[in-house]
């Protein structure tokens, strides 16, 4: 593909990949310009939401009177994309009524639950999306001056095992990928594209009748929160990873009404303090404050100081079990659960739950939706 980022030798920039929903629009501009034209397309020139034009490269244009296929792979440039090397690729063919139908074929998930921007019922193509490629076949088209209507699939021909890699099937979108992308590119690591998932995913959980969401920061501790909470559907756990005060923030303006935190020391040390983005390279661990919650916890004056000069959070969890402070677990919680009302201003219950690296319950608190 063309007009992507420098390569730059010294400062070795992470590259911009494209998204699923740019790999489709440019599928399906080439495929309709070998129908009409009856030509093979190895490039397509696609303008991205963003204002910028990308050329791709086909890796595969095949044409009859009545139907073309182009395909590409899809790169996902320096992020860590489920999608990055998927094959996509848009059949075209003619139909009698006037108009551009769009629908998707193998490996293009469907909506099966409501929350999500696209109606139950159909393929699972975003708005963005359906807007890009539906302005690309008509500006071929008009291009052609051709007044016929056409009808466009997008396929993956991997994409219902690429799914299992994602949040799909707990969204509701069954049976493969969903194509996506509002800007056209791919940010690498981006945390919009993060934030943007969790956000729909608390949509999802709140359309699907959810009252409680258990946010988790990641596989281990979720896992131990739908063990905890056996009675919960499928929907009501969200990895909201780093993302605490923003989680918590989406969940309070969607109504939900009470929220368990579960993880582990490390990052809920941050939480306790107030620290809503948990990054480990966010803020470090205020290994004062957690000596003040040992003393609370009625540590003595040398394991207060031993707490203080530790170097991570989980060593200092180790020895607060070890030395049999139970509450100091407590009081951690609490502070989450102090920290987490203190980000959404009350209105809805508060919860934390903290486990070992092992899956063991150190300590939980609660807070009603009124406060302490």
């Amino acid at each position: 593909m063309k007009g992507n980022g420098s390569d730059n030798q010294e400062a070795k920039p992470l590259r911009y990949g494209y998204t699923t929903g740019s790999c489709a629009t440019a599928t399906a501009k080439a495929a309709l310009t070998a129908l009409i034209l009856q030509e093979t397309q190895l490039e397509s020139t696609i303008r991205l939401p963003i204002g910028q034009d990308v050329t791709f490269m086909m890796v595969r244009c095949e044409y009859s009177d009545e139907h073309a296929e182009a395909e590409v792979i899809k790169d996902g440039g320096d992020d860590p994309d489920a999608t990055h090397g998927a094959r996509i690729y848009a059949t075209v063919t003619w139909r009698q009524e006037p108009g551009i139908e769009l629908d998707g074929g193998i490996g293009v998930g469907r909506v099966t639950k409501p929350g999500l921007p696209v109606p139950v019922g159909e393929a699972a193509i975003n708005p963005v999306p359906r807007k890009m490629i539906r302005d690309a076949v008509a500006e071929v088209l008009n291009q052609y001056e051709i007044h016929r209507g056409v009808k466009v699939v997008i396929s993956v021909p991997d994409g219902e095992e690429i799914a299992k890699k994602t949040l799909n099937g707990r969204l509701g979108i069954i049976g493969g990928i969903s194509i996506l992308g509002t800007r056209g590119i791919v940010v690498p690591f981006s945390t919009a594209a993060y934030k943007a998932s969790v956000a729909q995913a608390i949509r999802v959980a709140v359309k699907c009748g959810c009252k409680q969401a258990v946010l988790s920061t990641g596989g281990r501790s979720e896992k131990y929160g739908m063990d905890m909470y056996p009675e919960l559907q499928e929907e009501a756990f969200i990895e909201m990873g780093d993302f605490v005060g923003f989680a918590l923030t989406q969940c309070k303006r969607q109504g939900i009404e009470k929220v368990t935190l579960v993880g582990m020391m490390g990052k809920f040390s941050k939480v306790a303090q107030g620290v809503m983005m948990v990054h480990s390279k966010s803020t470090p661990v205020d290994f004062g404050f957690l000596a003040r919650v040992a003393e609370e916890s009625g540590a003595t004056a040398e394991q207060i100081a031993t707490v203080r000069e530790a170097n991570t959070a989980a060593l200092v969890g180790d020895l607060m079990l070890e030395w049999g402070y139970a509450g100091f677990f407590e009081r951690l919680s609490f502070y989450c659960c102090q920290s987490g009302m203190n980000e959404v201003q009350g209105g809805m219950e508060v919860e934390t739950v903290i486990i070992s690296m092992k899956g063991q319950l150190l300590g939980k608190a609660s807070l009603p939706p009124g406060g302490a």
